[in-house]
């Protein structure tokens, strides 16, 4: 029986901890080996790992100084044993079945992804990403990576689609493919997100890839210590550096021109992401207003927008772009309010 590392950085979680390891320790899969990086965590975190440690031999504990997400997987990569990898954050959880689910799969597929729930305080919604399993063969994994980049076409009817397939979490992966080509996470300080990059690099090996359309994942988003709901100050810089850094692996791997235009649209849709991460601000309406408009006057996203092909987007998205495009930042300020308060955030 083949073995699973399933690694799981470690961060001030005391609280969510003991459901996510008790989600690992009872997979119907055995055969695991669970890598917990102690990132230097200030609370009583490490406390509740050598408790489960007591009583289950497969987890494994490695006490390291913060270094941030990125440092603390790669910290479980280089020490990994197992034949696959699962990466799975320490305030989310999966289902029992999701390990034995998947491993039915790689045979003939690598990674094998699948769905998840985002779990909110008051409701469970799940995020439906395919209608069924899907198997993607050589041509349709291609294009799986090129959605990676950015959606092109019809995806654009549904911009909030963008980063679905983008988690390092919800798959899993070959671990020999991640090791023999050094295959890393880039710290989130330099590049905002770490999950896209390392994945636009890992697809670059991927022949095909099978989608089981389960939700075995559980996201949490009510964790008020979440790096996602805290203003970033330096988001848009660290994003322009990611971006830089995905044409890079573009070119080196002679990926194509649709994926240049997959990144270009990305850039545009990412003024959602942006424009709610201005809200976070505690500057004022003015302040918001102008660091709005000094983003989409930047001369990559003046030139993204040039290429934008509007046709796809139904009108509500459609107007918001229109006026991203014109570098209207009032109105796109006064739009972010209301999507803001319909998506209760």
């Amino acid at each position: 029986m083949k073995s699973v590392s399933v690694i799981i950085p470690v961060y001030n979680v005391e609280k969510y901890l003991p459901k996510c390891l008790d989600s690992v320790i009872g997979q119907t899969y055995k055969n695991l080996e669970i890598i917990c990086v102690n990132d230097g965590s200030p609370d009583n975190s490490v406390a509740v790992l050598e408790s489960y440690a007591e009583k289950d031999s497969r987890i494994r504990i490695i006490n390291q100084k913060n270094t941030g997400l990125s440092g603390a997987r790669n910290t479980g990569i280089e020490v990994a044993t197992g034949d696959y990898i699962i990466f799975l954050d320490s305030d989310d959880w999966m289902d029992a079945e999701a390990v034995e689910t998947a491993m039915q799969y790689t045979e003939k597929a690598d990674p094998v992804m699948w769905g998840y729930v985002r779990e909110f305080p008051d409701k469970s919604i799940e995020k439906k990403i395919f209608d069924g399993d899907r198997s993607f063969d050589e041509k349709e994994t291609r294009n799986l990576h090129r959605r990676l980049a950015g959606l092109t076409g019809e995806e654009l009817r549904n911009p909030e689609n963008t980063d679905a397939l983008v988690t390092a979490w919800g798959k899993l992966y070959t671990a020999s493919v991640i090791k023999e080509n050094k295959l890393q996470f880039v710290d989130t300080k330099i590049i905002g997100t770490e999950d896209l990059l390392f994945n636009m690099y890992y697809f670059c090996f991927a022949k095909s890839c099978y989608f089981i359309d389960k939700p075995f994942n559980h996201y949490r988003k009510d964790n008020e210590t979440s790096l996602t709901r805290s203003y970033k100050s330096k988001l848009f810089s660290q994003w322009s550096e990611l971006y830089s850094r995905i044409r890079i692996c573009i070119d080196e791997n002679k990926l194509g021109e649709d994926f240049h235009k997959a990144i270009d649209n990305r850039i545009c849709l990412s003024m959602i992401g942006l424009g709610l991460n201005e809200l976070c601000n505690k500057a004022s309406h003015l302040q918001r207003i102008k660091n709005l408009k000094a983003i989409l006057s930047s001369q990559q996203y003046v030139k993204a927008y040039q290429n934008l092909d509007f046709s796809y987007f139904p009108i509500h998205w459609k107007l918001f772009f229109m006026f991203c495009k014109n570098r209207n930042a009032l109105f796109v300020y006064i739009l972010l309010n209301a999507m803001q308060m319909l998506i209760g955030k």
